[in-house]
């Protein structure tokens, strides 16, 4: 947070500037190079305290539920679609082991004296599902694997990040224990790949 303000002063400090050099010349007779005052572009997210993995507890809540939620969408429009039973068999997996992540998190939010807001998509997320949803029959099965691949490994960079610098015990707990089961969702989608 006090970086976040630090920077914004500076903002706000290289806008009221302009880009007028307004030092007085050195006494020496040398050159002087004018410096622009204008700041370089800032990274938003960094800014606004709220980085693609967060650790603050609402916002690891936020992200896991979206995850959890596009997790189960996305496979009950490959059920409804596919006729490839490996693929359908990972779907039924990945709605029922997302509801448990869903339940554990949850679990955790509410020891930690938290309360889990109702799970929304991003943009991203929605986009991949209405993709999943287009897809004819052809071309659902590569579809969703190749969307499962993306949501996976932004799962798997959220929880390890919360599991490794969260800011609240019971979610940083719950977090470490969904790890592994990505990882092993990870492990059956390069199976799937290599059997296309």
């Amino acid at each position: 947070m006090k970086k976040a303000c630090l920077i914004t002063a500076v903002l706000l400090l290289g806008a009221c500037g302009g880009n007028a050099d307004t030092s007085a010349p050195p006494e020496d007779g040398s050159a002087t190079v004018p410096t622009d005052t204008m700041a370089a572009p800032v990274d938003n997210e960094s800014v606004a305290g709220t980085p693609a993995t967060p650790t603050d507890a609402a916002g690891y809540i936020a992200k896991a539920g979206a995850g959890d939620l596009w997790e189960i969408e996305s496979s009950k429009a490959l059920l409804a679609k596919s006729d490839k039973a490996d693929v359908k068999a990972f779907a039924q997996m990945m709605i029922d082991q997302h509801g448990q992540s869903t339940a554990k998190i949850k679990a955790a939010a509410t020891a930690a004296g938290l309360t889990a807001a109702p799970p929304k998509l991003d943009a991203d997320q929605q986009k991949m599902l209405d993709e999943i949803k287009a897809a004819d029959a052809a071309a659902i099965d590569a579809t969703y694997l190749a969307h499962q691949r993306t949501a996976h490994d932004a799962a798997l960079a959220l929880h390890n990040a919360y599991a490794t610098n969260g800011d609240t015990d019971a979610l940083k707990k719950a977090a470490g224990e969904i790890v592994p089961v990505v990882e092993a969702h990870r492990v059956e989608l390069d199976k799937l790949a290599a059997g296309r």
